[in-house]
């Protein structure tokens, strides 16, 4: 029987790359000139911003997505803290979405019954695979997913027949 799974990854390398471009664009900024502030990446895969005030996290965060959206790294997996001031610097850590939590697969399989397909999804540890029998019948419950707004990326591999 066809079968795929859904999976939500980024590309750790595509990300490191998008941290140094960011990091390399803030030292030709101008609007950066004289100011101390940072991107740089964390060893627990996350990111750290760090600037003079608020507002210039804002800035970094939209260099970052900027950076991400040219290395196809979906912005939706990104997750930010709140803002902390220490002295007068502020930091922020954005961490990434890995994997399919236990919540947002039971969405995925209750969105696939109401949608009506003729496909049977299960939940296999961080991810979730879905079987039919026929391919259209898959392409079908792939699009269906696409469509709809869960508010994390989702991937589809091990397409079978």
């Amino acid at each position: 029987m066809p079968s795929f799974d859904i999976v939500s990854e980024i590309d750790a390398v595509e990300l490191r790359n998008a941290v140094e471009n960011s990091a390399r664009e803030l030292t030709t900024r101008f609007d950066f000139r004289n100011v101390e502030a940072a991107i740089e990446m964390q060893k627990d895969e996350s990111v750290k911003l760090s600037a003079e005030g608020e507002f210039q996290l804002k800035q970094l965060r939209d260099i970052l997505r900027g950076h991400m959206a040219k290395r196809n790294v979906d912005a939706d997996a990104m997750e930010s803290r709140d803002p902390e001031a220490s002295g007068k610097n502020w930091h922020q850590i954005i961490q990434f979405k890995q994997g399919i939590e236990t919540t947002m697969a039971k969405k995925i399989v209750k969105h696939l019954k109401d949608a009506k397909l003729k496909v049977q999804a299960s939940i296999q540890g961080d991810k979730v695979r879905v079987t039919g029998k026929k391919r259209d019948d898959l392409q079908a419950a792939i699009a269906s997913i696409r469509q709809a707004e869960l508010g994390q990326p989702f991937q589809f591999n091990n397409f079978r027949d």
